[in-house]
């Protein structure tokens, strides 16, 4: 009996030792933080890089960044669960870097659009099926109530029914059909909107093979610091990223 209980615990302590010297450890699922700009240029983006590598250390994701569209190929691509568009803006990509994205997508990959990225490569309307419309306009930062009236969706769940906060609004165009509006701006309570009763704020939808999810805040540095809108955006990633239903 010893020496069998000897033989076990000799089993483990091998097993362990290759595990910790094993050159192919397993690797944790990965996300693409893509923060490239073109256009106008939020302040608030390395706030928010910083945000998203904290929340990757918090919930067991590798979380990667880079402004080089040129990461863009299809054997770079095939690291990530998703990729997470950080106010991006302008024409960001060449015709490679397009097709490998697409063929991303195509493939099961998810997307995540953060504030800005709606200012993003509006001559390309592949991207605006994608991500769900393109910027309009806004009016100045301000406070403002968000009617979250869907609360079947993980990046919803967590949120109250009336969630007040502040931060820059966006109206929309070139809006698709079939998104899954699931929070909504109350115009009454703040200055500027133009969409009426129903102006878009977070939505989603399952596109060309992948998942999609874009949510409108995000503008300013203190954003990221929120508890509840990164709690916003850690959800929506994980359903991008295909660990929530």
């Amino acid at each position: 009996m010893k020496s069998l209980l000897v033989s076990l615990l000799s089993l483990i302590v091998l097993f362990a030792f290759v595990d910790a010297v094993s050159p192919n450890p397993p690797r944790k699922d990965a996300i693409l933080v893509f923060s490239k700009t073109k256009g106008f240029r939020h302040q608030s983006i390395p706030d928010g890089k910083l945000a998203l590598l904290k929340m990757g250390k918090q919930i067991g994701i590798r979380v990667d960044t880079t402004e080089d569209a040129s990461a863009f190929t299809p054997a770079n691509l095939r690291k990530y669960k998703a990729l997470v568009f950080l106010s991006t803006s302008g024409e960001v990509f060449d015709e490679e870097q397009k097709k490998a994205f697409q063929e991303y997508i195509r493939k099961g990959g998810g997307f995540v659009g953060i504030h800005g990225a709606t200012t993003t490569e509006y001559k390309w309307p592949w991207y605006n099926q994608l991500i769900g419309a393109y910027f309009l306009d806004h009016p100045k930062p301000q406070n403002a109530s968000i009617d979250v009236w869907n609360r079947e969706h993980p990046a919803t769940r967590v949120l109250p029914a009336r969630w007040n906060r502040f931060d820059e609004w966006y109206n929309y165009r070139d809006m698709q059909p079939n998104l899954k509006v699931i929070a909504t701006l109350d115009e009454s309570s703040y200055k500027g909107g133009k969409h009426g009763r129903i102006h878009p704020f977070a939505w989603y939808h399952e596109f060309d093979g992948g998942r999609s999810f874009y949510t409108g805040g995000g503008h300013t540095k203190e954003s990221y610091s929120e508890p509840l809108f990164m709690k916003h955006v850690q959800e929506g990633i994980l359903w991008a990223m295909k660990r929530r239903k």
